[in-house]
């Protein structure tokens, strides 16, 4: 009963009464507590019912994701499970510890668990264990602890089951980039994952390293003499293969200057993997022999030996054939500046969210481990949130029907942005080739799909037709897309403010739910972009009808916030979802966060009513936070430069939360500052910097929060160069204590 109960409350209950939830809180708490009693009996009967009530509970503070102290307990007692002589019991513990590593408040709990999980990845005898292990560490992965975890996972690869040796090599590829601050890291762990598990590296993981490389200008030298001593391995994997004739193809001439791996030599080593390769990569392969040619002149007479070939020319295969006969004629005729033009270097690839993740989704398959990155645990020094804090990789695992988390809010891809630049890589962000490009090797890459990726068609035409490069944009474009209104929508829901405030220390949770539909939120920000996920649930068996939203920005906020919206499909199933992208420019500090109108009409059995509902979208002004490091002098000296009246913001506010000092930082980090230390005299005060991005102006930001916690009073002061900032960043961070 206590079980049902529990998942019942998981499942239906929305708490709105602040009374209910107090209650609910002191249950959970109380259940905890029973948990960590000794025995009162021995069967086995009276364990199962306890670990059963223990795991429900956990499961229902998870689902809530707003208590942080009953967060940091369950994580701490599901570390008692992890080394626990009963298998399932270890399972259930890595299973549900995955859950709570998306949460920001218990990330760090999580984390100090790392070894033991570590243990169970290398030791473990049930492979479905080792696999929960493994989607453990993905989850609490971070940049403190990255390249441990990657490496960890790339030993444990060598010797996996086979069943899941794509999906490890896939988490890898995604940790890698994501927490790559040295992109050479990210080459050599990406070359290693095609060295020990070649055949379970697929496209995604390949294509996008080649895209990582060719928009980075600092790591293109580097990734040429890694790959070119990579391929002197006597064993070397086809996938290799790909990538080094195609950053050869672009950027040998980085590493032609050495003798050991001269033009020539670039060549010889290729053309020795060409017969055993098959004819996409030979195809490839043909493709960077003509980029030699323009890159090095005195390649000409060789390679144009190996084009005119009877194995060439009269390949059986059509596309070698065709290939070898066009490349063969253009190095014949063209003129150098033609031949120049024609095989010039791929131009910087523009953003798309990474299709690595939805690869690794799929893997997953419904209804089992869902796997995503998402916001977690913030951290300092980082550029996400404006700079001020790291979104944490993430995962949610486990078999979990919809009805219970009808989006696993964890469960679809969230992708970093950063600004549109020629020489860098946007984190987990794909790349399309534009369908100008004017790159042999680009346009005839075998293996990508010709309809989406990139436009195929003979070199003539190309010679004749020379677009320029149309410029990479600052955000991304949809189809169909539509810009918010200023027009005035209807009137919020009478929680609305509530809702938002929930969301001023985090990204992703839970928004809006009621009886017919749950609102899921994942949203990320650097700098003075941003970009939001929202996932419909229909939680009845019936669909929802002419199902629209519209965004709209109340007042003169358009002119502070540039908004594009891609429009969701018009029906929903039952006990489905559907998911929305929001992309957002702040071009100037804002106080009114915009507003989304939600509407739907049920089917004829529930008597076909309208639905309407409007929401304001969690996006606050700290969102475009960059934090800042200071010393305690520069700080000072900076605070007695913010001395006039209207540049200073002060409240004196009674504590409506348990004053814990972690959980006050956690909340200070997840605001967007940077948590400077050593600075206050008063080491009970908390002290924070940073920069609000927006397009037209940067403002520095200071703020002291002062604690008491005999009077169970704090005063919080934040002094900016405008006026405006500091007065709504007072008011946003004073509600969340």
């Amino acid at each position: 009963i206590h079980v049902c109960v529990l998942y019942l409350t998981t499942v239906y209950v929305v708490l709105e009464d602040a009374a209910v939830k107090g209650r609910l809180v002191e249950c959970l708490e109380t259940i905890l507590n029973k948990a960590q009693e000794p025995p009162k009996s021995k069967k086995i009967q009276h364990s199962n019912a306890k670990n059963a009530i223990l795991f429900e509970a956990i499961s229902l503070i998870i689902h809530y994701d707003s208590e942080p102290n009953l967060l940091v307990r369950a994580c701490n007692q599901l570390g008692q499970f992890l080394q626990h002589r009963e298998t399932n019991l270890r399972y259930l513990a890595l299973e549900s510890m995955c859950t709570l590593a998306s949460s920001e408040f218990s990330h760090e709990a999580v984390k100090t668990h790392i070894e033991t999980v570590i243990n169970a990845l290398k030791t473990e005898r049930d492979v479905s264990v080792r696999q929960r292990a493994a989607d453990l560490l993905y989850a609490m992965c971070d940049r403190t602890n990255s390249k441990q975890i990657v490496s960890e996972m790339l030993s444990y690869l060598e010797t996996a089951d086979y069943s899941i040796r794509e999906e490890i090599v896939l988490k890898v590829a995604i940790l890698a980039e994501k927490y790559a601050v040295d992109y050479t890291w990210y080459v050599d762990t990406i070359l290693n994952l095609i060295r020990i598990a070649g055949d379970y590296v697929s496209e995604e993981v390949w294509y996008r390293v080649i895209q990582i490389v060719i928009n980075r200008d600092d790591v293109q030298g580097y990734a040429a003499k890694t790959v070119f001593e990579a391929l002197q391995a006597p064993a070397c994997h086809e996938n290799m293969v790909k990538v080094g004739g195609y950053i050869l193809g672009e950027f040998g001439n980085l590493i032609a200057g050495d003798p050991r791996s001269s033009p020539l030599v670039q060549f010889n080593l290729l053309h020795s993997k060409f017969h055993l390769c098959s004819v996409p990569t030979r195809a490839l392969l043909l493709s960077t022999y003509i980029k030699f040619i323009n890159l090095f002149p005195e390649t000409k007479p060789t390679i144009q030996e190996v084009l005119r070939s009877d194995s060439q020319i009269r390949n059986a295969d059509v596309e070698l054939q065709q290939r070898a006969v066009e490349y063969l004629k253009l190095s014949s005729i063209a003129s150098t500046d033609v031949l120049a033009t024609v095989l010039e270097e791929m131009p910087p690839f523009p953003e798309r969210e990474s299709s690595i993740l939805a690869k690794l989704k799929k893997k997953k398959g419904p209804g089992g481990v869902v796997v995503d990155v998402e916001e977690g645990k913030k951290e300092t020094n980082s550029e996400i949130n404006g700079g001020g804090a790291e979104v944490t990789s993430t995962a949610y695992i486990g078999t979990i029907s919809a009805s219970r988390d009808l989006f696993g809010l964890s469960s679809t891809p969230v992708g970093d942005l950063e600004p549109a630049s020629n020489t860098s890589a946007s984190l987990l962000v794909d790349a399309e080739p534009s369908h100008f490009v004017l790159s042999a090797l680009g346009f005839l890459l075998p293996g990508f799909p010709r309809n989406s990726q990139c436009v195929y068609t003979h070199i003539y035409i190309y010679i004749e037709v020379l677009p320029s490069n149309p410029p990479l944009k600052l955000l991304v474009d949809f189809s169909n897309t539509a810009a918010p209104t200023s027009e005035d929508p209807a009137l919020p829901v009478p929680e609305a403010d509530e809702l938002l405030n929930k969301f001023v220390c985090k990204n992703n949770g839970v928004l809006f739910e009621n009886q017919l539909l749950q609102l899921g939120v994942k949203s990320e920000f650097r700098q003075n972009l941003g970009r939001i996920y929202l996932f419909y649930g229909n939680k009845t068996s019936v669909q929802f009808l002419s199902f629209a939203t519209t965004v709209t920005c109340p007042g003169d906020l358009q002119t502070h916030l540039n908004i594009q919206t891609k429009e969701v499909d018009p029906v929903v199933e039952g006990g489905a979802q559907v998911q929305q992208v929001i992309n957002i420019e702040c071009l100037s500090d804002f106080t009114e966060a915009p507003l989304i109108n939600i509407k739907f009409s049920l089917c004829a059995r529930y008597g076909g009513a309208l639905q309407n509902i409007t929401l304001k979208l969690p996006v606050t002004v700290n969102k475009f936070f960059q934090a800042t490091e200071m010393t305690s002098q520069d700080f000072f000296q900076r605070w007695k430069q913010l001395s006039l009246p209207q540049q200073e913001a002060q409240k004196i506010f009674k504590a409506n939360h348990p004053m814990d000092s972690e959980v006050t930082k956690a909340k200070l980090i997840g605001f967007g500052s940077a948590l400077l230390e050593n600075v206050d005299p008063n080491p009970d005060n908390f002290v924070g910097a940073g920069i609000i991005q927006t397009k037209s102006v940067q403002v520095g930001c200071l703020l002291r929060l002062e604690p008491n916690a005999q009077a169970q009073m704090y005063r919080l002061t934040l002094r900016t160069s405008k006026e405006s900032v500091s007065r709504n960043l007072c008011e946003l961070l004073s509600k969340q204590f």
